[in-house]
């Protein structure tokens, strides 16, 4: 086998892992290899008349859905726009939440199937949770951590300091790559939730990716 065929190996092993432990836990889950085959899984789901919500997701947006969804004519409700007031990305913000599709990424997921986040308002955690008609989260397998201790160090050593950069909030890690556990006013990290089990009135897939996306 060459070096991409070992890879390949791998991150299949592992994602496959990390699906038979989500649906374990309740979770509709699947692995694809490609960005591709999970743009087209989250396309299968998105019509005109669709309401679909962006809650700031990279992994998303580098999947390019959102232009799709206008193509197809779904309305899409996306509080990261530029140009939007604090209070109008607070307004969609809540929109997001009651849509009938819901888009997202987790910023770690475990080998037992835990999904765990972190948030700056909490308009993310709680749409996984309960709200919108349908939620679909796509992770790539470089977020999968062997435990729950080890899915907090990635939220602090890897998510939180590459969206603050992100975001450009100028926040220390910004310039220590790492966390430091800051008490500025501007501190993103401020709600996080670990998902054991899949929410009792929440249909959610799960689509775990073998490319690398968003962070």
């Amino acid at each position: 086998m060459n070096t991409n065929e070992i890879k390949n190996w791998h991150k299949e092993t592992i994602g496959q892992k990390v699906v038979d432990s989500l649906i374990k836990n309740d979770f509709d889950a699947l692995y694809v290899s490609t960005m591709e085959e999970a743009s087209d899984f989250v396309m299968n789901h998105v019509t005109a008349e669709s309401k679909v919500g962006f809650p700031g997701s990279m992994t998303i947006y580098n999947m390019g859905i959102q232009d799709k969804a206008r193509a197809l004519g779904a309305e899409v409700l996306d509080h990261s726009v530029d140009g939007l007031t604090l209070e109008e990305k607070g307004e969609i913000a809540k929109k997001e939440m009651l849509s009938d599709l819901y888009l997202c990424s987790t910023n770690a997921i475990t080998l037992d199937g835990m999904l765990v986040n972190v948030d700056a308002w909490g308009n993310r955690i709680a749409a996984m949770n309960f709200g919108p008609k349908k939620v679909i989260i796509v992770v790539s397998v470089d977020k999968v951590c062997k435990d729950e201790a080890a899915a907090f160090e990635r939220l602090k050593n890897t998510a939180a300091p590459m969206n603050n950069m992100r975001l450009n909030t100028q926040n220390p890690c910004t310039k220590t790559g790492t966390c430091v556990n800051c008490q500025v006013k501007n501190r993103i990290c401020r709600t996080y939730s670990v998902m054991k089990k899949k929410p009792g009135l929440t249909d959610i897939t799960v689509v775990v990716v073998g490319d690398y996306l968003g962070f």
